[in-house]
């Protein structure tokens, strides 16, 4: 079983990858292999709700930068951790653009396995972050896996949030979580919902 961790940080080595990386190797010792991802520093589109990944089922129209790409490696992955700085309060507007993009065109790739976020920041807006990274997973059907605390680790410059042991800790206890679940499940995606889709809208 794999789980498919995306760095969602413009910097490839910074706080946020070592936070997932100190996931990875949790996930290791309790025998689930991972891949790191990372969204790099490019411009990315948002969607522009032209409905198109609709004709072509699992790809944006747009494939000029990772998202397709992304979404392609959970065909092969049971779970998924997507880590972010906080700016703003808020996740990285890149990585939302991203994970927007994906859920809507891809989402048969998604649909079912288990999630968890990661929110690495400097002081403060960690759990609006968290949250607002978690809301895709609910909407998809994901488990989204918990741990001793949200999972949020503290740090500015590169390599601080090793020093947040507390932090640090949340990463390798998710990391088990994420672990047990995939075990007990054998890495079935969740079914349980069988009943076709119902949009109610309130303007009519």
């Amino acid at each position: 079983m794999k789980v498919l961790l995306i760095n969602g940080s413009p910097r490839k080595s910074g706080n946020t990858s070592m936070a997932l990386e100190e996931v990875a190797k949790q996930l290791g010792q309790c025998g689930i292999e991972s891949e790191m991802a990372w969204i790099g520093n490019k411009p990315v589109r948002g969607c522009i709700a032209c409905g198109r990944c609709s004709m072509k089922p699992g790809a944006c129209v747009f494939d000029d930068d990772v998202c397709n790409k992304l979404s392609a490696k959970m065909a092969t992955a049971d779970a998924l951790i997507i880590g972010s700085p906080v700016y703003y309060g808020q996740p990285n507007g890149a990585l939302l653009a991203i994970v927007q993009r994906m859920f809507y065109s891809a989402g048969a790739l998604f649909r079912g396995k288990p999630a968890a976020a990661v929110a690495i920041c400097r002081r403060g807006g960690a759990t609006a972050a968290l949250q607002t990274l978690n809301m895709p997973f609910e909407m998809m059907n994901m488990p989204v896996v918990t741990s001793q605390y949200w999972n949020i680790a503290y740090g500015r410059e590169a390599g601080q949030v090793a020093l947040d042991t507390e932090g640090m800790q949340t990463m390798r206890t998710l990391a088990k979580n994420m672990a047990a679940l995939l075990h007990a499940t054998n890495g079935q995606p969740l079914a349980g919902n069988d009943e076709p889709r119902v949009n109610m809208h309130f303007i009519r």
